[in-house]
């Protein structure tokens, strides 16, 4: 990344602002790994709560007094509830269950269960999740609970369900839940259920079916609290929002003045003490807009959820100040490091911080989320709780009298996560912590006084990134690259092994939550094979010592090192041979490329690579009924795209031995590679296009994995391969994009910008490209982006938030590797 004076930096920012995104499915606010990452899921920044991207409350507040009128500019006061029934998590209760088909009138009050089985929620096949196994298709369970009248705002149905379920209360059906739901989740209730309640003993029913996977059942009831009415407070209007690369920018009209708020999360990849530093900028930039001077306050309140994994985890608050910032922090009581491992988690042990500069004048406290909001109203600003349940960390920073010229003042956010992942059985520190700088105190202050240079070199790189995706691939795919940048770093964390090297270990998010998936690393190359190869060797550093040190005494590659945070070995039910060794050929071959075809990194593994080079040359040819990283789609034999990846490693070895000067081993698997493609080429034949399934010419797939071919110059496959594929690829799309076979109709966005660059034309790339742009631009699924989606609405179908997203730069990629590139 290029370094530009200032003035440069001013006018590359003021051209290229006017050509970034203004949209996208989710916004990224604070982005730095998969358990500090919070987002904004609706286009005005004021009309949702800010979330984490699993799509929990994470409640970041912005409210800005103006001559003692208040505007409320960002999130909303998160919604409160108190239990009326409580689910498991917040309180131990049995009930009666059984695992076969019982009576129709099972759910009625008065059926006789006393022949069930009596248990204790919540039910999960996880004995470490479920008080009670249920390893069976279908529970039945009934769960008598005692109830005294009393006034309900709005009822809701705490619920937490895998896969299916059905609700009883009473004997009366009150809800219907499809697909699993990963945690307890408040499910609105029609306004006469509340009613169904009775005075004394009453019955919650539940039936829930476990379609494939695992299965988990709890559930209690809650009462919607109504909302503090703050009559007075008025909402600014959001006049526009700019994503860059390294920053979400927010304009608004607030009254008498203009807002100008910047989120800055500074991953740049060629700095990675600044990349990994646990810290994003909060900016607040503010001027009159009628030409006269007003007096400006601005509060900001962060709610301790991000501190924590579940709401009724108690929270402790320290208030202090060092030599140069005020500072807030919470954390929970319990601190639980690297106790719970999975999916759908947040962090629940470390601290938050929210820091500011002595010299802004900023008053902090700590209250309740009830009494945030009318405390900057009145003036006060005395904390009034230090532990608790539903604890915020709040900021008022004076602007005092504003006119004609914009006054800026900024914030801190932080999180030290003390132990961030355990590795082989080591608990790792935080990457930033080192000789210089042991403490968040000294992290936070140092932080601050980088602060202008920080932002001067994110803009710097915010347009020199646009200009170059735009020169590769024309201006939407430069705003699809924008959108994937941060969501591509931040599902990572970035550490040091006890050896000393460089992991950089990603999460599966809204998958299975592995670490270190190989076929997600193997998706997400591009992005960090541009900017800085390090980071993808540290990407495979942990699987080729998962190899090399007999943990895993295989022949073929890991599919994962675990499940996040715990890296001791593969967790994945199943592996997949010819996938990860493929994709951990063709990586190696890329990282020897980014580094100037210096084969050292090669060399170091090669006793490695040469196993896992035979095992493809063994079993990929025609590969048996194996997994795929399209293991969504099922078990597939005979796959003529993953025998394509088979290929692509042989002639990835080839070219290495090549490189580190063995030419007779070169030779001898250049020609398995290309007598592979021969046959393969024979077998897939289907016409007009290339087969799914060897000899079945009526199936048809995406053939990205031969885009490495390409890149990396094998020249394996000749290019009427690429040509007769590109054409049939044309034909088959859909409005939001190219199915990714012929199976079903949604795709992979990543695989259809891996596709795209298979074509030798602009017009054919930006054909295949447009689609994806237009569902990312018009997807009615608010999440963070989602890999996997509907190509006929445009919808969802799962995953999001997902690494993989750093594949959109392989046709940037390309350009750069280009032999005439320059």
């Amino acid at each position: 990344m290029k370094r530009f004076p200032l003035t440069v930096c001013i006018a590359l920012a003021g051209f290229f602002a006017r050509a970034q995104d203004t949209k996208a499915p989710a916004y990224p606010l604070i982005t730095h790994n998969p358990y500090f990452s919070i987002w904004s899921f609706s286009d005005q920044l004021n009309e949702s709560t800010t979330r984490h991207w699993t799509g929990k409350d994470q409640s970041l507040l912005g409210l800005i007094k103006v001559d003692g009128e208040v505007y409320r500019f960002m999130g909303k006061e998160p919604v409160g509830y108190k239990t009326v029934v409580p689910a498991a998590d917040e309180q131990p209760y049995t009930c009666k269950y059984v695992e076969t088909a019982p009576a129709q009138n099972w759910a009625d009050v008065k059926f006789d269960d006393s022949a069930w089985k009596t248990g204790a929620a919540p039910f999960s096949d996880d004995k470490a999740q479920g008080k009670t196994v249920w390893a069976s298709r279908d529970i039945w369970v009934r769960r008598v609970f005692t109830y005294h009248k009393t006034d309900i705002n709005k009822l809701f149905l705490k619920l937490h369900h895998d896969d299916e379920a059905e609700v009883f209360l009473n004997g009366e059906k009150i809800n219907t839940s499809s697909g699993a739901n990963g945690d307890l989740q408040m499910m609105p209730l029609k306004d006469d259920v509340a009613a169904k309640l009775k005075e004394g003993e009453n019955v919650l029913a539940l039936h829930c079916t476990n379609t494939g996977g695992g299965s988990a059942l709890d559930a209690g009831f809650a009462d919607e609290l109504k909302p503090t009415d703050h009559a007075e407070l008025q909402i600014a209007k959001q006049t526009h929002v700019e994503l860059t690369a390294t920053q979400t920018i927010y304009s608004f009209t607030c009254g008498k003045v203009n807002l100008q708020l910047t989120f800055t999360s500074p991953l740049l990849m060629n700095n990675l003490s600044l990349m990994a530093r646990p810290v994003s900028y909060i900016t607040y930039s503010v001027k009159s807009n009628n030409g006269q001077a007003h007096n400006v306050q601005v509060f900001f309140s962060a709610s301790t959820d991000v501190a924590r994994n579940k709401p009724n985890q108690a929270i402790t608050t320290t208030k202090y100040t060092t030599s140069a910032l005020s500072v807030l922090k919470a954390g929970t009581v319990e601190q639980p490091i690297l106790q719970k491992r999975g999916d759908d988690l947040r962090i629940d042990w470390g601290y938050m911080y929210v820091a500011a500069p002595k010299s802004a004048g900023a008053t902090q406290y700590v209250s309740t989320n009830n009494e945030a909001v009318s405390a900057f109203f009145k003036g006060d600003s005395k904390s009034t709780a230090k532990e608790g349940t539903n604890l915020v960390l709040n900021t008022v920073l004076p602007f005092g009298k504003v006119g004609k010229v914009a006054v800026e003042r900024f914030i801190e956010l932080g999180y030290d996560d003390i132990t961030p992942v355990q590795y082989f059985h080591t608990n790792l520190k935080p990457y930033w912590q080192n000789a210089q700088i042991k403490t968040m105190d000294q992290l936070l202050a140092k932080a601050a006084t980088d602060y202008p240079t920080v932002l001067k070199n994110c803009t710097a790189f915010d347009a020199s990134i646009y200009r170059d995706v735009q020169k590769a691939g024309g201006d939407k795919y430069a705003k699809l690259c924008v959108l994937a940048y941060r969501q591509a770093i931040s599902a990572h964390i970035l550490v040091k092994s006890p050896q000393g090297e460089t992991l950089f270990l990603s999460k599966e998010n809204f998958s299975n939550g592995s670490i270190n998936t190989v076929d997600v690393t193997y998706p997400s190359a591009p992005l960090f094979l541009i900017y800085n190869p390090t980071l993808m060797e540290g990407m495979l550093n942990g699987i080729f010592y998962f190899s090399e040190t007999g943990k895993f005494p295989h022949d073929f590659a890991a599919h994962d090192l675990g499940t996040y945070p715990i890296a001791n070995g593969q967790t994945y039910g199943e592996g997949m041979p010819v996938e990860e060794s493929g994709n951990m050929l063709a990586l190696t071959a890329a990282i020897v490329k980014a580094n100037g075809n210096n084969p050292a990194y090669a060399k170091k593994h090669w006793k490695t690579l040469t196993a896992w080079t035979n095992y493809l040359a063994r079993e990929g040819g025609d590969p048996a009924n194996q997994l795929c990283t399209d293991d969504f789609a099922g078990h597939l034999a005979r796959n003529a795209n993953l025998s394509a990846k088979a290929i692509v490693g042989v002639g990835c070895y080839a070219h290495l031995a090549d490189l580190m000067g063995d030419k007779v081993t070169a030779t001898k698997y250049r020609a398995i590679a290309k007598e592979m493609v021969t046959k393969w080429m024979k077998m897939a034949d289907a016409g007009d296009h290339y087969s799914l399934v060897f000899d079945k010419p009526e199936t048809w797939s995406q053939k990205y994995n031969i885009v490495w071919d390409k890149i990396l110059g094998l020249d394996l496959f000749p290019q009427s391969v690429y040509d007769r594929e590109i054409k049939f690829y044309l034909t088959k799309q859909n409005e939001f994009g190219l199915p990714l076979d012929s199976r079903k109709t949604y795709t992979k966005s990543d695989w259809i910008m891996w596709t795209a660059t298979l074509a030798k034309n602009k017009s054919d790339f930006e054909a295949l490209a447009a689609p994806v742009y237009k569902y990312a631009m018009e997807t009615p699924t608010r999440v963070p982006l989602s890999d996997w989606h509907e190509t006929t609405d445009g919808k969802q179908v799962g995953f999001q938030a997902r690494s993989v997203v750093g594949g959109y730069f392989i046709k940037l990629l390309q350009e750069k590797w280009r032999p005439d590139a320059r």
